[in-house]
């Protein structure tokens, strides 16, 4: 019986730093979702590979020589209407990430994020979700602000932290992964970390300190 290919996300990487792309190329690679099908070092050149290069999704950078992230949108999405776009970003720049939604980008990475949120941000995108960005992030980190203080003897990390809110609603491991466009094994991993880091052994025991300590 013959056993059926599983398509995978082509991925084009544009950015003008080759130490950076090369190691964005690598680490993709090894997922069997993804195939890297093109390298771009400006703007100028994502345009020109594009036909022949046929990809599903683009890491764009912002800053590049010749024409930049934000320039480049534009002609993509006038020819690939369709095509997703992930916005790649040194910084966060509030009014950058209002100008590339606006422009049709699908989502905009920090490039410090960490492997995780670079898979999931391009499955979200791929998939067609909600535009994603460090904002939404921001925004979520603001809802638990007054606790945060208490929390950080924890060294919990935003996301963490993040988790703990959708847990305090009784929502399920799976209702998590949907809500924030993750899958559920990762969902899970971040709260076998919680636990860890609050030496807690039940998800009763989770619910309580959650309750008790008012977060």
């Amino acid at each position: 019986m013959a056993i059926e290919a599983i398509e995978k996300i082509r991925i084009m990487l544009a950015d003008d730093h080759p130490l950076f792309i090369e190691g964005l190329k690598m680490m993709l690679s090894n997922e069997p979702d993804f195939e890297i099908c093109g390298i771009a070092y400006n703007g100028r050149e994502v345009l020109d590979m594009l036909p022949e290069a046929l990809p599903d999704l683009i890491l764009l950078d912002i800053n590049m020589p010749k024409m930049n992230g934000l320039e480049t949108i534009k002609y993509i999405k006038q020819s690939y209407p369709s095509l997703k776009i992930v916005m790649l970003s040194g910084y966060f720049d509030d009014a950058i990430i209002k100008e590339a939604k606006s422009k049709g980008a699908n989502g905009y990475l920090l490039k410090s994020s960490q492997k995780d949120e670079l898979i999931e941000t391009i499955k979200a995108a791929y998939a067609g979700n909600n535009f994603s960005s460090p904002q939404n992030e921001e925004k979520s980190a603001e809802s638990f602000a007054v606790n945060d203080q208490f929390l950080q003897q924890f060294n919990l990390t935003k996301r963490e932290k993040e988790l703990i809110q959708h847990i305090k609603k009784g929502l399920t491991n799976q209702d998590i992964a949907d809500t924030l466009h993750l899958s559920v094994y990762t969902v899970e991993t971040h709260r076998k970390n919680i636990m860890q880091k609050l030496k807690l052994n039940s998800p009763g025991a989770l619910m309580k300190f959650i309750i008790e300590n008012q977060i």
